[in-house]
């Protein structure tokens, strides 16, 4: 029996990964990196900025990549303030989550202060029952653990639950922790998101499909 909802951030609430394209090529470039869409969709989207920067950056610091990721992250919600809008059909979904009484999460790999800044930016910073940021865990997404932790929080079965991803990494994630899992083509492929474990993909939350598997079966 399905009891909570859990979603992903960037990509799935809003999307939000055209700006931190823009944002990492032009910064990225100061470091004799340069990308493109593909390497930005590969290696950067759904990550923990840390993660991927030691990998791409390993000449610097801990502390330097640390100072990379505040800074960009700041610049984000210094630009994104009057972009961000949420995913379509998402105020519809939610009304039928609150009218089912069922459970609500945020799990992201973004920084606490843009999981803050976007849930107000958008006026839902109460509406969940709890938000999972992986940079204040032992292991963010790919791994389970996030995902396993909202399960903790929430008191729930993997079973119980069903997640909305739009990211290999995310969807890796949920799977790994045994949840049922819908992805969201805003950044990647239909093929993509299956291979990675995806059982039902929807383009965003006015998808007619989401009725095959229970949800939105009132509207």
């Amino acid at each position: 029996m399905l009891k909570a909802i859990l979603f992903d951030l960037d990509g799935t609430i809003a999307h939000t990964d055209t700006i931190h394209f823009s944002i990492w090529q032009s910064w990225l470039q100061k470091y004799g990196l340069n990308i493109d869409l593909s390497f930005y969709q590969q290696n950067i989207n759904g990550r923990h900025n840390q993660d991927f920067l030691r990998q791409w950056l390993s000449e610097l610091s801990e502390e330097e990549i640390q100072q990379l990721s505040n800074d960009k992250e700041a610049y984000f919600r210094e630009i994104a303030q009057d972009q961000l809008r949420p995913l379509m059909g998402l105020s519809t979904l939610l009304d039928w989550l609150r009218d089912c009484q069922l459970k609500s999460a945020v799990v992201t790999n973004a920084p606490r202060s843009n999981a803050d800044f976007m849930l107000k930016a958008l006026k839902l910073h109460d509406f969940w029952e709890t938000v999972i940021v992986g940079e204040e865990l032992p292991k963010a997404k790919p791994d389970p653990y996030p995902y396993q932790e909202a399960l903790r929080c929430l008191n729930i079965a993997p079973d119980e639950a069903l997640v909305f991803e739009d990211s290999p990494t995310g969807i890796y994630s949920s799977v790994g922790a045994g949840i049922f899992t819908v992805g969201i083509s805003t950044t990647h492929s239909d093929k993509v998101l299956s291979e990675c474990g995806a059982k039902l993909i929807i383009h965003d939350f006015s998808d007619p499909r989401l009725k095959t598997i229970g949800v939105l079966d009132n509207i």
